[in-house]
């Protein structure tokens, strides 16, 4: 009996490895005056929805926003950054970099980096 479980478990193993996530980058333009600012975005925003990545820069008051497409939208984000009282607008959209596998060194087995 155990020996079909495994046999069944390895079966689906693929599938579940090979779920689909549609990465997307959307760069907010937000009004950030200091780096409390930014504390309080990345502790509100990080934990939405879908956001795999949120990176901060003072300096161009921007927010970098790597999300899944299938979890949440750049409206549902923009709303998001109205809660915490820091409007933001889109400054610029574009898919994530897809990382492809890399063969290691010593094996010849891939990787993904």
């Amino acid at each position: 009996m155990r020996k079909y479980i495994y046999l069944l478990l390895l079966a689906f193993l693929p599938l579940a490895a090979s779920a689909k996530t549609d990465k997307q980058v959307v760069v907010l333009s937000c009004d950030l005056h200091c780096q409390g600012c930014c504390d309080k975005v990345m502790k509100n925003i990080a934990f939405e929805k879908g956001v795999k990545d949120l990176v901060c820069d003072l300096k161009t008051k921007t927010v970098t926003v790597t999300y899944d497409a299938n979890k949440t939208t750049v409206p549902a984000l923009l709303l998001a950054f109205d809660k915490i009282g820091k409007p933001a607008t889109v400054k610029e959209e574009k898919p994530a970099e897809k990382t492809q596998p890399q063969p290691d060194a010593e094996t010849g087995a891939s990787q993904l980096r």
